[in-house]
């Protein structure tokens, strides 16, 4: 096996949530200021993250848990927190299409994701959500796009989950080679 930094194995995407732990503010804080310092096509930074806390904005958090879809909802009500991934689709220098924004907002969520993991947070990562919901409900401008969504959260047991969200979780993680996924 190749050494790499044990963050990237640490890192998990589960489906089950420990209820009785928040995360504290300023963990919360310093995870978004690790993807805010993420790489960005001509330094637009075109991700935005709308952030809602359970215990502090429960409505907020409501909002954005309404625009998962329904198979995320059985497992992301566990998490303390969710965001919802937003991407600026043109540059605000020319306003001409941002064909990097995906990527750019991937590479924040990125980040995000391996500073709760350092901190022992989990943070599941989900491209199901209702885009047209969030556009809507958020009242995102039209060169913005809701595209993902995080739920954010100690990593936990929820026995009352559909099995199915169980066995994933307890299945070990697997990765293609390197051989499958790069080409020299």
């Amino acid at each position: 096996m190749i050494e790499i930094h044990s963050l990237f194995r640490q890192r998990r995407s589960p489906y089950q949530f420990d209820t009785e732990r928040s995360v504290r503010p300023a963990d919360i804080e310093a995870l978004f200021e690790a993807a805010r310092w993420a790489m960005s096509s001509y330094n637009a930074q075109p991700w935005r993250y709308i952030v809602g806390v359970k215990e502090e904005n429960p409505a907020m958090w409501q909002a954005i848990f309404e625009v998962l879809v329904e198979g995320n909802q059985p497992w992301a009500r566990h998490a303390p927190v969710l965001a919802l991934g937003v991407m600026e689709t043109a540059f605000e220098h020319n306003g001409k299409p941002n064909k990097a924004a995906a990527h750019d907002l991937g590479a924040a969520s990125a980040f995000l994701t391996l500073e709760a993991t350092a901190r022992g947070l989990v943070v599941h990562q989900m491209i199901g959500i209702e885009p047209e919901k969030a556009h809507a409900d958020f009242k995102l401008t039209n060169t913005q796009e809701a595209l993902t969504a995080l739920a954010i959260g100690y990593a936990g047991s929820n026995p009352d989950l559909p099995a199915g969200y169980i066995e994933r979780d307890e299945a070990p993680r697997q990765r293609k080679p390197l051989e499958e996924i790069v080409r020299r």
